[in-house]
């Protein structure tokens, strides 16, 4: 069974001890790429991706500033992010949004950023990778004024609603990607709608080192354990897991690989 692991953080000091031990496992379990998120921690810094993509052959990346790092962006840093998508391994940018939990930005702040980011992601025809807390109205909001008749899609990373708001996210041209708290026996609204959702428009994710699947809940999380979520996913669609790997593999690469070939 191949899969791929369209959202992870292996640049995060947790896997500071044995990172290459965690991406040979990840290949071992079956993992043929991983999407390398590479906001960091945030500007100047929007390179974290990248260093592990130019390492290894399996991991391609992203460029982006989180939501909680919106108050560190500048004028430089959305040209630094308009220079790097121009390397051959960066495919995305993201994750990008609104995160009203911990305002660790202010949320006006979040809003400008994310609109120049989505500017940003237009100009340069590529898919965005969507982080949304607590923030679903104004995310979509901005999501149908700045980027719907772009037509390039992209990514609700880490989707955690009902089967409504992922209908909303896929009328925008969106994917839904779904992590390990699809496997959370509670997490019933979001089960019925990765049952609901389209075969062509699912991703898998892992989000590592957070939000560890069943039955890996409560330990650091790895791209490795993508294979669980990828188990969950095929049991809730009546499929077997072969064909979801299949299905959200030719996802991957069709929305996010397109311009690599």
């Amino acid at each position: 069974m191949k899969l791929i692991d369209s959202h992870c953080h292996l640049d995060n000091e947790q896997f500071e001890s044995d990172r290459e031990a965690v991406i040979e496992r990840a290949i071992d379990a079956g993992v043929e790429h991983m999407l390398a998120i590479g906001t960091g921690d945030g500007p100047p810094d929007l390179e974290a991706g990248i260093r592990l993509a130019d390492c290894y052959p399996a991991i391609y990346a992203t460029v982006g500033v989180h939501p909680h790092d919106a108050a560190k962006g500048t004028e430089e840093s959305f040209k630094h992010i308009d220079r790097l998508l121009a390397h051959p391994k960066v495919v995305a940018i993201g994750e990008i949004g609104l995160d009203y939990h911990y305002d660790f930005s202010p949320r006006d702040v979040q809003r400008a950023v994310f609109i120049e980011q989505l500017r940003i992601a237009r100009d340069r025809r590529k898919p965005i990778v969507i982080h949304t807390r607590e923030a679903w109205n104004d995310t979509l909001a901005l999501l149908r004024q700045h980027w719907a008749s772009a037509g390039l899609g992209g990514v609700m990373h880490c989707f955690s609603g009902d089967a409504n708001q992922g209908q909303e996210a896929l009328s925008l041209g969106l994917h839904l990607s779904f992590g390990g708290i699809l496997t959370f026996p509670k997490s019933l609204p979001l089960q019925d709608a990765a049952r609901q959702a389209p075969a062509d428009r699912i991703l898998i994710e892992t989000d590592a080192p957070y939000l560890a699947p069943v039955p890996k809940r409560g330990k650091r999380n790895e791209p490795a354990f993508i294979v669980e979520t990828a188990r969950k996913l095929a049991e809730l669609r009546g499929e077997a897991p072969e064909a979801i790997a299949a299905a959200t593999s030719e996802n991957f690469r069709r929305l996010c690989l397109r311009y690599t070939q």
